[in-house]
């Protein structure tokens, strides 16, 4: 059996690096990982890449810690072809940057503390309008002068010539471009756990090649759960007096109640989730390409490219698509209200990481380190929950599994939903728009839907159709069976 191929493109945030180690670990006929599309996201874009180097430097340490005691190395996928990685976005489409440093201690929602070996963000500075050269080069730099041991890690992965990636200098929506025309059309799946900003930058810059893609596979959304971390009334939150709101204020909103629980709880907005709410503009603008009539539901808006270099005059607006394309875009949601059901216990993970940990894994050892300062995190939002009942919510690994196994008929997808993104509301931008009114549709020739055109979700032609996870082979089994992909227990 040929193996799935995939794009990667991703954050790299607690979530994230658990289904790279997923796709990794997965068998050589399962998949084939053929490229890491990094992306800003909950930090900066510089923090991100090494984030990713970082988890190279620990599975390849795993290896050869697995390889000197006899055991079997695993991560077959990755030793048998090594991945791409390039630079992609700083910046979503429009609006400036949400994340700040503290935001980005708390991937994905879940809190890494300042002494841990994956963010240092206190010695990074930000410099935007980098190109991808320059981002490698400045996160060497960084590295290479620092004094804390975890740069040093970084340094000497960055220096090797044997790694187990494929450094690339292209942007990387240019990247993704280049391995769709390079395979055989719908021979490629896109599998997206972060914000969309460089997949709307390829479809915007080559809208044909971009639909040479088998399937895009998006963790994202939500229908009737509300964001990652749920909204809680006051009485909640005077619960638990010791979480102080951070000194960076997600919401800038006036000050009222609502904003004021969304500050405190560090959640960007009561009904969106994070991927789609950092670049509601690149969401609005992928999904169009599901529609028979990808004009109807583009955002109001065509923001320019990004990393313009200083002195230079703007680029051109991002084009709107041709009238006439080749096919529609094949998307399969995995929204929080699926994604929320499949967790990994606290005392699950350390039932099997802690003997590894004490044999001196380095992987365990890693692992546990993050893993438990976000326990911790989850146990200040939930101090009803403890000890072993702790839970985090695998969010992004879903979509790796789904890869692995998306011909198991244990899958529930919900095909053709007309699903829109919010781009301008005030407290609704990044929710996932959906008709409720139950009036007639129109015959497809009664009217020709365009933006603001309320009366156009009634025509039947018109809208997004994209494809919805509602169901799993089993929620109650995902947490282990990536544990023992990942781990070998």
């Amino acid at each position: 059996m040929s193996p799935q191929k995939i794009i990667i493109d991703t954050d790299p945030g607690i979530d994230d690096v658990l289904a790279i180690l997923l796709a990794f670990s997965s068998l050589p006929e399962e998949l084939e990982v053929l490229l890491i599309s990094v992306t800003y996201g909950n930090i900066d874009l510089q923090n991100c890449l090494r984030n990713v180097i970082s988890l190279f430097y620990y599975v390849e340490k795993e290896i050869a810690w697995r390889e000197s005691i006899g055991r079997n190395p695993g991560f077959e996928t990755l030793r048998n072809s090594k991945p791409v990685v390039a630079v992609g976005t700083e910046h979503p489409l429009t609006d400036n940057m949400m994340m700040a440093d503290f935001y980005g201690k708390l991937a994905c929602g879940m809190n890494l503390t300042k002494s841990s070996p994956w963010f240092q963000t206190d010695e990074m500075d930000l410099h935007p309008r980098l190109t991808p050269a320059e981002t490698w080069q400045r996160v060497f730099e960084v590295a290479q002068k620092s004094s804390a041991p975890e740069q040093g890690l970084i340094a000497e992965e960055m220096n090797k010539t044997t790694s187990l990636f494929i450094r690339s200098e292209t942007p990387a929506h240019l990247e993704i471009l280049k391995l769709l025309r390079d395979n055989e059309p719908n021979s490629i799946t896109i599998v997206a756990i972060g914000p969309m900003t460089n997949l709307a930058l390829a479809a915007a810059e080559d809208p044909e090649t971009f639909l040479k893609v088998k399937e895009i596979v998006v963790m994202g959304g939500n229908i009737d759960q509300a964001g990652k971390v749920g909204y809680q009334p006051p009485s909640h939150l005077k619960q638990v007096p010791n979480i102080e709101e951070p000194p960076f204020r997600l919401i800038k909103q006036a000050p009222s109640p609502i904003r004021d629980s969304l500050n405190i709880r560090n959640q960007t907005a009561p009904i969106a989730d994070f991927n789609t709410y950092a670049d509601t503009v690149a969401a609005a603008r992928v999904y169009a390409l599901t529609s028979p009539k990808p004009h109807a539901t583009m955002p109001p808006t065509t923001p320019s490219p990004l990393n313009q270099k200083e002195g230079v005059s703007p680029a051109p607006l991002l084009p709107s698509y041709p009238e006439s394309l080749s096919k529609q875009l094949n998307v399969t949601l995995f929204p929080l209200d699926i994604t929320e059901k499949h967790m990994l216990t606290r005392g699950e993970l350390e039932a099997s990481l802690k003997p590894q940990q004490a044999a001196k894994s380095p992987l365990a050892e890693w692992v546990l380190a993050f893993m438990s300062s976000s326990f911790e995190k989850v146990k200040s939002l939930n101090p009803e929950i403890s000890g072993d009942a702790l839970s985090l919510q695998l969010h992004d690994p879903m979509t790796i599994w789904y890869c692995m196994d998306n011909e198991n008929p244990n899958w529930n997808i919900v095909e053709g939903e007309d699903l829109r993104v919010e781009t301008t509301g005030q407290w609704t931008k990044g929710m996932l728009v959906t008709g409720q009114r139950n009036r007639k549709q129109k015959q497809d020739d009664d009217a020709s839907e365009a933006p603001g055109n309320t009366d156009g979700w009634l025509t039947s032609g018109a809208g997004n159709r994209l494809n919805r996870c509602v169901g799993s082979p089993g929620q109650d089994i995902f947490g282990q069976l990536l544990l023992k992909r990942v781990f070998g227990s």
